[in-house]
């Protein structure tokens, strides 16, 4: 554990260092001028649909690594902002939330026939979270900060045996920061996830902990509309009173193009390579993003 925090410090202070750069936004399309950090100008709507599929057939508990019967658990996501000052530093947004989960060996893309088997899947709106995002500093336009309340939606976080979601609220801060390299060609951008869940921890195994996720994307360009990236993201959850530890380290790449001035399409892999007391699996992921 206290390797992890030693870690995470570091990374924080490489963060809050690189945040004191600010460069000018450049001319080009949204995937590149407008990433997570950047804010869109008041009248504008930045919606974006996010489909998260996670499978795994591998954990690892008390440092013993064995195999698992497959899981796979779907998060579908919608996340709407507009823009409410003059000046690009304020959006006000929701969040809504969907899942769906199978296990027992159940297949991956079983996930979406939303069959409800009792015993090895259940679906369902899980949460909901009134979002803001701001740029607390002036001068340094490529960092801001998406504070979000979730709220949850389920009664039971396990029926039969099977998990759906979190029952209990989560207060959720992620740092953003992005930095274009001269020319433009790659860019580098990194954030920041902190996820405090609080509530009865009989409730959920996540209540009474603090969940901090630093990530680094780098991206390069061959034109201003297509993008490739690789990503790494080390998660951690401390406990605060529910005895709970968890880690694990996720390493992936993607790409993203520019289909409209408005619209944007990405796609995104990830494995988690490595962990402690957690599932070791892999994650597709496919968005649609549109800024008008």
């Amino acid at each position: 554990m206290r390797k992890n925090i030693i870690t995470l410090a570091l990374i924080c202070i490489g963060f809050v260092g690189l945040a004191q750069d600010d460069d000018d936004d450049q001319k080009g399309s949204v995937i590149q001028t407008l990433t997570p950090s950047k804010l869109i100008a008041k009248g504008q709507y930045d919606i974006k649909w996010f489909n998260n599929l996670y499978t795994e057939t591998k954990a690892t508990f008390d440092g013993v690594e064995s195999d698992i019967p497959r899981a796979t658990f779907f998060t579908s996501t919608v996340e709407a902002y507009t823009g409410v000052s003059e000046n690009k530093r304020v959006n006000l947004g929701v969040i809504l939330e969907f899942r769906s989960n199978v296990i027992a060996d159940r297949g991956a893309l079983e996930v979406f026939q939303f069959d409800g088997e009792e015993g090895t899947a259940r679906s369902g709106f899980t949460s909901f979270a009134p979002s803001i995002k701001f740029v607390p500093f002036k001068e340094v336009g490529n960092f801001s900060i998406q504070s979000s309340f979730f709220i949850p939606l389920v009664d039971n976080e396990t029926e039969n045996g099977v998990f759906l979601d979190q029952k209990g609220f989560t207060w959720q801060n992620r740092f953003f920061y992005d930095h274009t390299f001269a020319g433009g060609d790659w860019q580098l951008f990194s954030e920041i996830n902190s996820e405090l869940n609080f509530g009865d921890k009989n409730d959920s195994f996540a209540n009474n902990s603090l969940r901090l996720t630093p990530g680094v994307f780098l991206s390069y360009f061959p034109s201003s509309k297509f993008t490739v990236l690789g990503l790494l993201q080390h998660s951690i959850l401390l406990d605060l009173g529910n005895e709970f530890d968890q880690n694990f380290t996720a390493l992936g790449g993607g790409a993203k193009y520019q289909l409209t001035d408005a619209l944007n399409i990405e796609a995104l892999y990830t494995n988690f390579i490595r962990g402690n007391d957690t599932g070791l699996g892999e994650t597709f992921n496919i968005g649609l993003r549109a800024v008008f």
